[in-house]
């Protein structure tokens, strides 16, 4: 017996039903995939880094996009993404009148579960690196003080930088913005940890 192909959904189809449904779910390749819930160290972390982004990037050109905002990826096949801090500066360019898809963010921040670490670190990262307004791919470890920043250099070429330790500074590639790791990971197990 084979199994009956499922049919690929175009970018019309994906983006009519994801702007009808209650939860969100990305999109690649002609097919949906739900987003899992966020643990409790996730959601801190990803709260704290959006407040500490709000108060250094007020009164500048760049600003922290909702968690809510979707990511177009150019490029074949058609890629949909949700990442949880997406950072623009200067006028967001979105995809058309519905005003929900970003196609110009200067850094992509991700803050790791257990269950997205792979796909965030692996194939993820690779497809942002697309977008050609990107400046920083950003990994925020949960479970760790660490942060794996993968950065852009004026020639295109990419690098990573990898910083560890609760005494440590963030400095984001792409827009001038340094955030100690103690506020990023204030009220989580690893700061608990570490003190």
């Amino acid at each position: 017996m084979s199994a009956i192909p499922r049919r690929k959904l175009s970018v019309e189809e994906y983006l009519h039903v994801e702007r009808l449904a209650p939860f969100k779910s990305e999109f690649y390749d002609g097919e949906m995939y739900a987003m899992a819930g966020a643990r409790l160290a996730h959601n801190r972390i990803k709260d704290n880094l959006i407040g500490e982004l709000h108060a250094r990037l007020k009164g500048t050109p760049c600003f922290t996009a909702s968690t809510d905002m979707r990511v177009r990826i150019p490029g074949a096949p058609p890629h949909y993404t949700y990442p949880d801090i997406p950072v623009v500066c200067g006028e967001a360019i979105l995809e058309d009148e519905a005003f929900d898809t970003l196609l110009n963010p200067r850094v992509l921040i991700e803050v790791l579960s257990p269950t997205t670490q792979e796909h965030d670190c692996g194939f993820k990262r690779v497809q942002s690196m697309r977008i050609a307004s990107l400046q920083a791919y950003v990994l925020v470890f949960s479970d760790e003080p660490r942060i794996e920043q993968h950065y852009r250099h004026d020639d295109g070429t990419w690098d990573v930088e990898v910083v560890v330790g609760l005494e440590s500074n963030f400095e984001m590639r792409g827009v001038a913005v340094s955030i100690p790791f103690a506020d990023i990971y204030a009220g989580t197990a690893v700061a608990q940890a570490e003190s």
